[in-house]
């Protein structure tokens, strides 16, 4: 079967190293297939959002891309090439720049440096005023944001590489290569810098976290646990990018299990069955977490007992959630973003993007929610 090399997303699988190649869902497919979609019903609302701002930075392509926040700004890009830093309350564009290449993968920053993964397996570096600083390439294709700190870029390539960086140069620091299941999503597994360490979601329904500075492990822990007859139902891959909130880091995968575990030695504090293919949203009380069958889930964050669930978004190809204040929100396959209540998951109100699948993680941004789609409108939505 043949799968070109730019259909990209979770619940594709496709060909890694040593691996079969299949083809799954694709959300990013303006109407999903098979399971028809819950229709939306006249909503009621009992919360006022409304639409801040809007930017267009360029169609994904295919590709998965989420804003990053920096002070009062944030910075987008698309697949186009284009990367802008804008004013995270009005919108207002500092500045816009083309990277000379497609892009794959992005944002990530520290406030100092710009990342991002350009065509063909570059690592592109820029700085905070837009300036190009430098470009290496890497062994195979990135689809996962990099991450910036502590004057080192982390990112992961396709092949399952994790490669650290001089943020100053380029120049590569350590690199540390995993063994690949022999079937695995083609998705955008994200990194999360935890103190010294990054941590970085894995194919097989790993998570492994390694110390910044010389890429040597700290530990390694099973989100997702193989099971079933076949390699297909053996499949379980980390959805998104893991969560850290005080001591816990959380994650869910594909075909396996939602969980949080103790940073700074992996071990499990609980963990529960669950299939997703997007991350995970986690607060002061909460686990939120939307399954593959569009239905919305929370858990609470000390035990992982579950406290609510809402299944009337079924079949909507849900995105990752994000949390706040009385509301939790996620976007789905059309471009609308739910509220729902974080207390009780009833929906509090509605808002509408630009019709195009949400699939990147939303961001919280003062008192915007932002969200990008995959026709590339970046929406930031004020909660009042």
């Amino acid at each position: 079967m043949r799968i070109s090399r730019k259909l990209v997303g979770v619940g594709v699988l496709a060909l890694m190293t040593g691996c079969s190649t299949l083809n799954s869902l694709n959300p990013f497919a303006s109407k999903p297939k098979g399971d028809q979609p819950a229709k939306l019903v006249e909503l009621k609302g009992s919360m006022a959002v409304r639409t801040a701002w809007k930017l267009d930075i360029g169609k994904a392509r295919g590709y998965q891309f989420s804003p990053a926040l920096t002070g009062n700004t944030v910075v987008v890009a698309g697949g186009d090439g284009d990367i802008a830093r804008v004013e995270a309350a009005s919108g207002n564009v500092l500045w816009r720049i083309k990277a000379g290449t497609g892009l794959t993968a992005g944002v990530g920053t520290d406030g100092n440096l710009i990342v991002v993964g350009g065509e063909d397996g570059q690592l592109l570096a820029f700085d905070m005023d837009g300036k190009a600083v430098w470009k290496t390439q890497l062994s195979s294709e990135l689809l996962s944001a990099p991450v910036v700190s502590q004057g080192v870029v982390v990112a992961r390539s396709l092949d399952n590489r994790i490669v650290g960086l001089d943020a100053r140069n380029g120049d590569k620091k350590w690199t540390v290569q995993k063994i690949a299941p022999p079937l695995t999503l083609r998705n955008a597994p994200g990194m999360i810098v935890a103190g010294n360490d990054v941590i970085v979601a894995q194919p097989g329904g790993k998570l492994s976290s390694l110390i910044l500075a010389t890429g040597a492990p700290r530990w390694d822990v099973e989100v997702g646990v193989s099971r079933g007859a076949t390699e297909l139902e053996r499949v379980t891959d980390i959805g998104g990018a893991p969560v850290l909130f005080e001591n816990d880091v959380c994650a869910v995968s594909y075909q396996g299990r939602v969980g949080c575990y103790d940073v700074v030695t992996g071990a499990p504090r609980w963990n529960r069955d669950l299939s997703s293919e997007v991350g995970v949203a986690v607060d002061q009380r909460f686990v939120f977490a939307a399954d593959d069958k569009g239905a919305l889930h929370a858990f609470t964050r000390d035990t992982g007992s579950s406290s609510w669930k809402n299944d009337k978004l079924s079949f909507r190809r849900l995105s990752t959630p994000v949390s706040y204040g009385r509301a939790v929100a996620v976007g789905d396959y059309e471009g609308i973003v739910h509220f729902l209540s974080r207390e009780d998951g009833n929906f509090l109100a509605r808002a509408a993007t630009d019709g195009s699948p949400i699939v990147g993680s939303p961001l919280v941004a003062g008192s915007n929610l932002i969200f990008q789609t995959q026709n590339g409108t970046v929406t930031a939505i004020a909660v009042e």
